[in-house]
C-alpha cells in the first residue's frame, strides 16, 4: 500500500503523480476537467428511477444539499507556482483551503504551498486574489495563508471538536479534486486515532501526527487542504492524504482532526510557527510478549520507554529507557525501561495514546504528571515539556 497526499502537480508538458492528497500539475489540467465532467454527464444520465422516493432520503438530500450551500463559500482553490527543486521540476499544482477568520487567513496543508514562488487563491465565485504565506508548520502538514480581506465576503468555518468523532458517523469532503473546484463527496468515518508519517522529506527525528481520521469519502489529487465535516456541515478534519497504489481514491483517506487545527493555527497567525511540545523519549506499545519478558501482567498496557534523549524533559525529570535486550520470538527487542501508564489522569494503552495526548493537549513549558510502573511498582513522575527541536 502506498500512502500518498493529494496535492496535484501541473508542469508545462505533463501531469506528475505524487504521494500527496491534493495537488495536480497545470498544463493537462483542462483535459483532464474535460474528460472527468464527460463521465459524471454519463453517469448522471445513466440512472433513471420512476418509483417514489422515500421521505427518509428526500430529508437526507436536503441535508446534504444545504450544508454544501453553506460551506462551500468557505472552500477555496489554491493554485501555487512552484520553484524547481529535488522534488518537483517546477511548474503549478493545485490544491485546496478554507476560510479561517474575517481577516482573510485560509487554512490549507503545508504541502500544498511548499516551495511556492506565487499563490493564489480561487473563491467559489471566480473570485481570483494573491496571498501571502503567514506561516507553516511541516510537522503537522499545516499552514496559513492570507487574503486582503478588503472587497470580499469572507465566510470562516463553524470548527467542530474531533475527538468526538466516532466510526460510523457521515462524512462530508469538499474540495478541488482535479482542479474541479465545489467537489463535495460523501461516505463515513471508517477509522479514528491513525498515525500517519508527518514530514517524510525531512533530515533528522522523523515525527507523526496523531488522532488522523479516516474517511471512505472520496478524495483525490487536488483535495488536500479541502475540508472534512460532520453532519452539521461543520469541520472535523483537512484533508490530506489517500492510501493508494494507483495514485487515485481507493475509499481510504485520512484527514487531519480539528484538534491539532484549532492548535497549530492560531499560531502560525499570531507568530508564524508553532512549539510542538517535546518529552524527549522513543516509545513503544507495551504487548503481552514483552510484558511476560518484563516480568509484568499479560494484560498490562501502556508505552514502554526505549530511548531518552539527553538533555531532554524526559532524562531531566528522572525517567529510564530500556538498558537491556531480550529475545521475543526470535526477535531482539528492548526492555526493562520505565512504562507510562497515565498522562495527566488519562490512561496511556498505547505509544500512540501517549503521542495523541501530548498533541491535543500539550503545551510548552506545561508541568505534567506521568504515572509509571518502574520494575514492577508503580510511581509518579512531574515533567515539565519542552519545545520540539526545531519546530
Amino acid at each position: 500500500m502506498m500512502r500518498t497526499k493529494l496535492l496535484l502537480f501541473i508542469t508545462v508538458i505533463t501531469v506528475i503523480a505524487v504521494a500527496v492528497t491534493g495537488c495536480t500539475a497545470a498544463s493537462t489540467s483542462t483535459q483532464t476537467i474535460s474528460a472527468s465532467r464527460s463521465e459524471i454527464t454519463t453517469s448522471t444520465t445513466a440512472v433513471v428511477y420512476s418509483g417514489s422516493v422515500p421521505d427518509s432520503i428526500r430529508n437526507f438530500e436536503g441535508t446534504i444539499e444545504e450544508i454544501y450551500n453553506r460551506v462551500n463559500p468557505s472552500v477555496v482553490n489554491i493554485q501555487v507556482v512552484l520553484a524547481a527543486s529535488a522534488l518537483n521540476s517546477g511548474g503549478g499544482a493545485l490544491g485546496s483551503g478554507f476560510v479561517w477568520d474575517t481577516n482573510g487567513d485560509i487554512v490549507t496543508n503545508n504541502h500544498v504551498i511548499d516551495g511556492a514562488t506565487r499563490i493564489t487563491v480561487v473563491f467559489y465565485d471566480g473570485t481570483t486574489v494573491d496571498a501571502k504565506l503567514v506561516g507553516t508548520d511541516a510537522d503537522s502538514d499545516l499552514a496559513v495563508i492570507n487574503v486582503k480581506p478588503n472587497g470580499l465576503t469572507l465566510q470562516p468555518v463553524t470548527v467542530a471538536d474531533s475527538a468526538l468523532v466516532k466510526v460510523g458517523q457521515l462524512a462530508i469532503a469538499i474540495g478541488n479534486p482535479f482542479g474541479l473546484q465545489g467537489t463535495m463527496t460523501t461516505g463515513f468515518i471508517s477509522g479514528v486515532g491513525r498515525l500517519l508519517p508527518a514530514n517524510q522529506n525531512t533530515v533528522g527525528p522523523n515525527y507523526s501526527i496523531p488522532d488522523i481520521i479516516q474517511t471512505d469519502a472520496a478524495i483525490n489529487p487536488g483535495n488536500s487542504g479541502g475540508v472534512l465535516l460532520d453532519d452539521t456541515g461543520s469541520l472535523i478534519g483537512i484533508t490530506q492524504s489517500i492510501a493508494t497504489t494507483s495514485g487515485t481514491s481507493s475509499g481510504v483517506g485520512f484527514a487531519i482532526p480539528s484538534a491539532i487545527i484549532k492548535q497549530v493555527a492560531p499560531a502560525l497567525i499570531s507568530s508564524g510557527h508553532y512549539d510542538h511540545p517535546y518529552l524527549g523519549v522513543s516509545v513503544a506499545t507495551l504487548n503481552p510478549d514483552i510484558a511476560g519478558a518484563m516480568k509484568l501482567p499479560a494484560n498490562q498496557h501502556g508505552a514502554l520507554i526505549n530511548t531518552v534523549t539527553a538533555g531532554g524533559p524526559a532524562e531531566k525529570a528522572g525517567l529510564k529507557g530500556s538498558g537491556t535486550k531480550a529475545t521475543v520470538n526470535g526477535a531482539s527487542v528492548n526492555v526493562g525501561g520505565d512504562v507510562i501508564t497515565s498522562y495527566d489522569g488519562q490512561a496511556v494503552k498505547s505509544s500512540d495514546d501517549l503521542i495523541t495526548f501530548m498533541a491535543r493537549s500539550g503545551v510548552v513549558g506545561q508541568t505534567i504528571t506521568l504515572t509509571i510502573l518502574r520494575d514492577g511498582k508503580e510511581m509518579q513522575i512531574k515533567v515539565m515539556l519542552a519545545a520540539r527541536p526545531n519546530s
